[in-house]
């Protein structure tokens, strides 16, 4: 098995494996060995650039310990990276996705992210996370205030994970300024928000936030999202936001650049650094 080109299933493979043998402790040349495999070719996979057959992976699984759904989930993922039939995007039915759209983040080196009407999940306050969870609670899932709480930490790791990595990222972060109008929690939350963006903005040189400001004509990106990720040495991944349902990935050359052009697009439309931080001043000061 030569070098596979490193398609959306096969880098979340690769991520997942990372995670697990992170997890059990072992480094690549152990796990390599446990599955008759030499380190280089166990480094491939966990890049995204290779695959194992189904009685290595189940072999590597053992090895790691994993068991259960996670176990299950791994092995789905394994399977459709094996897959060679051409299909224009993946829609990831397994459990979980946002884990794995969480991995992919963390692996980018660029991430280009926009949404319409609510702050992106990356630069939210914790406050504000707290009270989008708990809208959700009893909506999207059952009511259980245990996995608020843990869909909460997740959002909370996973923004550390990526504001805070080794290797600084550029990202860039477009919103549209109704995403300050629509309370979610109470005003103190939202007057909270507004202050978590202007820090961030200046703990993070690497990360630009800009705002769509109301009245902005000829928005193409009304009521949707998306998110795009490149990477070091793979194909880049976009990802449009979905509000219910299986996520769905794209990786093919004319979905790639459509989602490009859009968020150039959104880019011209927004305020500059400068105006952006001077609406969000304008907001605290009104809001006082």
């Amino acid at each position: 098995m030569g070098t596979a080109r490193p398609t959306i299933e096969r880098l979340q493979l690769g991520l997942a494996l990372t995670r697990l043998r992170t997890r059990a402790n072992r480094s690549q040349g152990e796990a390599a060995q446990a599955i008759g495999r030499t380190g280089g070719r166990l480094s491939q996979v966990e890049n995204g650039k290779g695959g194992l057959g189904p009685d290595e992976l189940v072999k590597l699984l053992d090895f790691y310990g994993a068991r259960g759904p996670e176990r299950e989930t791994v092995l789905a993922l394994g399977a459709a990276a094996r897959r060679r039939a051409p299909r224009r995007a993946y829609v990831d039915n397994l459990p979980e996705p946002f884990q794995r759209l969480s991995e992919l983040q963390a692996a980018a080196r660029v991430i280009n992210w926009y949404e319409c009407g609510v702050v992106p999940g990356l630069v939210q306050s914790p406050d504000y996370v707290r009270a989008i969870m708990a809208l959700s609670n009893s909506i999207h899932w059952a009511d259980s205030e245990e996995e608020t709480s843990e869909r909460i930490a997740f959002r909370q790791e996973h923004q550390r994970r990526v504001l805070e990595a080794g290797d600084a990222k550029e990202i860039s972060v477009v919103f549209t300024e109704d995403a300050l109008d629509h309370v979610i929690g109470g005003a103190s939350v939202m007057r909270g928000q507004v202050l978590h963006l202007l820090q961030l903005a200046e703990r993070h040189p690497n990360l630009a936030i800009r705002i769509i400001a109301n009245g902005t004509a000829d928005n193409p990106a009304l009521g949707g999202g998306l998110v795009v990720l490149d990477f070091p040495h793979a194909t880049p991944v976009t990802f449009a936001s979905v509000l219910h349902g299986p996520a769905t990935f794209y990786d093919q050359p004319e979905d790639i650049e459509a989602m490009r052009r859009l968020f150039r697009r959104l880019e011209e439309l927004a305020l500059s650094h400068e105006e952006t931080r001077a609406l969000l001043v304008d907001r605290i000061k009104e809001s006082r």
